[in-house]
């Protein structure tokens, strides 16, 4: 006669192996800790960690927390896990480095990080445009590790930018010296550029579907729109907004020297300038518009000086004669200027923008001569523009 406790004794046999290689394969962390930066984020912003299969299809398995202050950094603990692959979303307001000032929306974030012999995870504009990437990768049967390296280097050869070998975009802090921190800053501040934060959103979610399948950014009039805004960034006053905004919050920070590759990525672009964020249209409320930068010849009684200044840039204009002729402004008719007295030793005025995202115009009348006309954008010592005019 059979015993029928046999098989009951096998299955029980078999739980337990089971149940043994599941404790073998769980992977514990005492906490998971790391910055989001654009710039910093601040207080509120929202982090998720979802665990992720071999595929990095999501198990269901999430944790979830804050940032407590407005530096950036976040830590989750207690984390335990069956897999090291995990996906770090962030949804916050953040300090726009570029603007000296608070974001007025929230963006989003995200980072795809292998834990399993590493506890810090950096959340950044690099680890956010690597992912569609990497996940395609991953779907095509390329390793996590390959995948992660083949997405990075992609990416930064939009800026024709290197990482070292073996750094990860997760392991970047624009706090910290070092070539490839300062990689991260100038990348993220191209991408920023002036725009508000649904454009950057869009912008960040079109190059990342671009690059998705081959890697490459075929979309030409994405590359403009990055070249556009990098010829207008100030680097050293970027520099000093996040070195206030931190000791602000009482904390040293050596900011990576990064306006070296900004220069790099201008002088060194394919990309095609398209539009500039100060636009001197044809004409203005009082006619034929001096700053015209297609116009040096003026024919007629009045003229304007007209500009249209996006968020966030400077403009100043210095005008000087080179002859005899000289030039009046009717007063009252002012927009958006300030005027400095005539320099009688020069031959010379300035005329000055207020304020950004606003048009400028001033009706003027010019005695027959030659004019030096000298634009200073950008709160830039030397002119970024010049021409001759004459009446």
């Amino acid at each position: 006669m059979k015993n029928p406790l046999i098989p009951i004794i096998i299955l029980i046999i078999s739980l337990v192996s089971c149940s043994k290689e599941t404790i073998e394969t769980t992977i514990k962390k005492d906490s998971v800790i790391g910055f989001v930066q654009k710039g910093p984020f601040i207080n509120g912003t929202s982090i998720t960690i979802n665990e992720l299969n071999t595929d990095l299809s999501q198990t269901g398995k999430s944790y979830n927390t804050q940032i407590v202050n407005n530096q950036g950094s976040f830590e989750i603990e207690n984390i335990e896990l069956v897999s090291s692959y995990i996906s770090l979303r962030a949804d916050g307001f953040y300090f726009n480095e570029i603007l000296g000032e608070q974001s007025s929306s929230q963006i989003t974030l995200y980072a795809l990080s292998d834990i399993s012999d590493k506890s810090n995870v950096n959340v950044n504009i690099l680890s956010h445009l690597e992912r569609f990437r990497v996940e395609y990768l991953v779907s095509q049967g390329q390793s996590f590790s390959d995948a992660k390296n083949q997405a990075q280097q992609e990416v930064l050869a939009i800026f024709k930018f290197q990482l070292d070998s073996n750094q990860t975009s997760e392991s970047l802090d624009i706090t910290k010296t070092g070539e490839n921190n300062g990689v991260l800053l100038a990348a993220s501040l191209i991408l920023h550029g002036y725009r508000g934060e649904g454009e950057l959103t869009e912008l960040l979610s079109n190059i990342s579907t671009d690059l998705k399948e081959d890697g490459l950014l075929s979309d030409n009039t994405l590359g403009s729109q990055l070249i556009n805004h990098a010829t207008f960034i100030d680097t050293s006053a970027a520099k000093t907004n996040l070195e206030n905004r931190y000791s602000e919050l009482g904390i040293d920070v050596n900011i990576p020297d990064f306006g070296k590759y900004i220069k790099e990525f201008i002088d060194s672009t394919d990309y095609q300038v398209t539009e500039s964020l100060i636009d001197y249209p044809e004409s203005g409320s009082y006619g034929q518009n001096i700053l015209d930068l297609n116009r040096t010849q003026y024919s007629g009684e009045y003229y304007s000086l007209s500009a249209n200044l996006s968020n966030g840039t400077t403009l100043t204009i210095k005008i000087t004669a080179l002859s005899s002729g000289i030039w009046y402004y009717a007063l009252g008719s002012g927009q958006n200027w300030t005027i400095s007295d005539f320099d009688f030793d020069t031959n010379t005025q300035y005329f000055t923008a207020i304020e950004s995202d606003k048009s400028c115009d001033l009706k003027m009348l010019f005695d027959s001569g030659d004019f030096l006309i000298e634009y200073y954008e950008m709160n830039s010592t030397e002119p970024t523009r010049s021409k001759t005019i004459s009446k």
